[in-house]
């Protein structure tokens, strides 16, 4: 059997095929009763529009891409969920890639996404190899960063303050009276947000007088394992950390686990803190203090800004977000 054709959905409806077009593409224009007819016979057919016709008619693919770092755990879930939700509100399809934070794979991707004809992208963090912000500029991408704020970068950005946080959380293990820090954080290389978090440690410690080259910083890719191995690194040292400041929920929560194989009680002999405030930051046992992002208003903004920017073509500026120090049981002064 033949592919079913707009005429035909037309004539199943009893509307002409301007209307059915206008239902499938401009819903709000037709009244609810005609809607409903059109609809149900879009349905009863399997009619599926011409995707390829609509691409050359409006000269646009009506897809964005999104390249992300990883995933193989939560950290970008939450937001991209709420990327797409949007997305979809405005008529666009999302095509989503994954790096492993591996800068040679995104470019690949970079690439893939804007051969296929993608609309928009977004990108998370502004660290890059300046030929890629070229090659985007050239083929005149509208090109969108998350997860990471910053006002005089090259390309616009939707996210947050990670040094201000990591300064915020650090500051606050501090006036609880610790001395004897650590941190376990993300790669830095490549990764502007993990640099930037270790930054904001160092800011704290400085301002509370203190050397920040006594802080032993442990880098190590972003796992449970990953946590729990430098974590079990940390506590071998002397004089042992009373409270290990992480760069995501998920190092922490490794640590946490491995605390307690230990022999070591959180927070009594040791605080530990996070960043990201995901689900398991409430379900550990204790919970964890964190640093709440606000994933899922910092993925509808962004679906916002992108849609404009393919749409009204032009640049907007860049958006920046709060976080948020949430206190919970996981930090406490030392012995405490």
């Amino acid at each position: 059997m033949a592919a079913p054709t707009l005429d035909d959905v037309a004539k199943k409806a009893g509307v002409s095929t301007a209307t059915v077009s206008r239902c499938l593409n401009t819903p709000d224009r037709v009244v609810k009763a005609t809607r409903e007819r059109v609809m149900e016979a879009v349905k009863s057919l399997g009619y599926t529009p011409n995707f390829a016709a609509r691409v050359m008619a409006a000269k646009r693919s009506f897809t964005m891409g999104a390249i992300i770092p990883t995933m193989d755990n939560a950290i970008f879930a939450r937001g991209l969920q709420a990327f797409q939700e949007a997305l979809h509100e405005s008529g666009y399809t999302l095509l989503v890639a994954s790096s492993a934070y591996t800068p040679e794979i995104e470019e690949e991707q970079i690439r893939a996404l804007v051969s296929r004809g993608a609309d928009g992208l977004l990108l998370i963090g502004h660290e890059r190899d300046p030929s890629v912000y070229d090659f985007l500029a050239r083929q005149n991408i509208p090109t969108l960063v998350a997860w990471s704020f910053d006002a005089t970068a090259r390309l616009p950005s939707v996210g947050f303050d990670n040094r201000a946080a990591m300064r915020a959380v650090t500051a606050e293990v501090i006036a609880q009276g610790h001395r004897r820090l650590a941190m376990i954080s993300g790669i830095c290389a490549g990764n502007d947000r993990a640099t930037a978090r270790v930054a904001g440690l160092r800011d704290a410690v400085v301002a509370a007088g203190m050397d920040p080259d006594a802080v032993p910083i442990m880098e190590t890719h972003y796992g449970i394992e990953t946590g729990a191995a430098a974590f079990e690194d940390l506590m071998a040292r002397t004089p042992r950390p009373t409270a290990v400041i992480c760069g995501n929920d998920v190092q922490a929560v490794g640590a946490m686990g491995i605390a307690a194989k230990l022999g070591l009680e959180v927070p009594c002999d040791v605080s530990i803190t996070g960043f990201d405030d995901l689900e398991i930051a409430t379900i550990a046992s204790p919970a964890l203090t964190t640093v709440h992002v606000p994933h899922r208003d910092m993925g509808r903004a962004a679906a916002r800004v992108l849609v404009e920017m393919v749409e009204d073509k032009r640049i907007p500026a860049s958006v920046e977000l709060a976080t948020e120090l949430r206190l919970r049981a996981s930090l406490a002064p030392p012995g405490g």
